[in-house]
């Protein structure tokens, strides 16, 4: 009986530590629905913390935007960070050293972009698709 409990055991930790593995189809992960939000909102620094982010309005993060036009507003609430944006055709960053909101119109192209702060660039990063 304890021998029948302990094959049972590690069969069964056998199957979890299996099912923690990940996909082995190849296939990159699809990043999302196609997101067509009104406007787009970053931020960088909040109370000073290393944190970016970019979203639409509501909060909701961008992974999969679609093509176009967007009017991006920038909350650089750090003197300590900035916030840079860079992809097909697009450079658009805050500065170091001051903090404020900046608006930018912004067209996407299909690609990948990235956003970042400049000095902690290794740690606080994002990056998103458009489609």
């Amino acid at each position: 009986m304890r021998v029948v409990a302990g094959v049972v055991g590690i069969a069964v930790t056998a199957g979890v530590v299996a099912g923690c593995g990940g996909s082995s189809s190849g296939k990159a992960a699809s990043p999302g629905p196609v997101q067509h939000p009104a406007s787009l909102v970053g931020v960088v620094g909040h109370n000073d913390g290393f944190s970016i982010s970019l979203t639409d309005p509501s909060g909701q993060a961008i992974s999969n935007l679609q093509a176009g036009t967007y009017s991006l507003t920038i909350k650089d609430e750090s003197s300590l960070h900035n916030f840079h944006l860079t992809g097909d055709g697009v450079d658009k960053a805050t500065s170091i050293g001051s903090s404020g909101t900046s608006t930018f119109s912004v067209t996407f192209k299909p690609g990948s972009y990235t956003f970042l702060c400049d000095p902690h660039s290794s740690t606080m990063k994002g990056k998103f698709t458009v489609t």
